[in-house]
């Protein structure tokens, strides 16, 4: 009997460090974050501010003119013209890299790119194809726009009140201006029955006159 109530106080030993160890708040280090050197954090690509995370296909789609497509054609040109490497960061580019991409893309027309992937396909103005973006490209929509109103031709007259150009239907979108509304049966059946007793209320007209007797024919010799 003596041996066993010598070995109870070792168990409650046990259970209090356990449950101390359970209330001590645990305390971790905290993580050192690295620091990037000589990278910006926003680069300019074109008057188009672009974050330094982003690899260089990805930061061509922020600037206007550029799509999904062309941005993969434009970043390979890029990197054979450059001799850049392929999975570089916008923020790695120096400032002469940069100026160096702007003329790039300010001259697209130039250079050995698919004529179907260039937005201005035997321009007005000069007949050549070439590639424009940005305020140039803005500048271009508007007076494509104002030239078709000036001439007066059916997509200037679709410009210039305001209704959709392409051929697209106008009964349920594009209902502006002015687009005559869809009439429904029930207000229809109303305009009828509006319109029956007000007949009904005009006076009766006198009776018809008896038409005139029809000449006798001449008689026979």
């Amino acid at each position: 009997m003596a041996e066993k109530t010598e070995k109870k106080p070792e168990k409650t030993e046990k259970k209090d460090a356990k449950e101390a160890s359970k209330e001590a708040p645990k305390t971790t280090a905290p993580k050192e974050k690295k620091i990037e050197k000589n990278v910006k954090g926003i680069k300019r690509i074109a008057g188009k501010d672009v974050s330094g995370d982003y690899k260089l296909s990805k930061a061509l789609l922020r600037v206007r003119g550029i799509g999904k497509s062309l941005n993969q054609v434009v970043a390979k040109l890029l990197i054979m013209e450059m001799k850049l490497p392929a999975n570089l960061e916008v923020g790695d580019l120096n400032d002469e890299q940069i100026e160096q991409i702007d003329k790039i893309l300010a001259n697209l027309g130039q250079y050995e790119i698919p004529q179907f992937m260039l937005n201005r396909r035997k321009d007005y103005m000069d007949g050549g194809n070439k590639h424009i973006i940005m305020n140039d490209l803005i500048f271009a929509l508007k007076q494509d726009v104002e030239r078709d109103k000036n001439t007066y031709s059916w997509k200037g007259y679709r410009h210039a009140y305001g209704q959709k150009v392409r051929g697209q239907r106008t009964r349920n979108t594009g209902r502006v201006g002015m687009t005559v509304g869809v009439l429904r049966k029930a207000v229809l059946a109303q305009a009828k029955a509006a319109a029956a007793p007000a007949g009904a209320a005009k006076p009766a007209a006198g009776p018809a006159p008896a038409p005139a007797a029809k000449p006798a024919a001449p008689a026979k010799k």
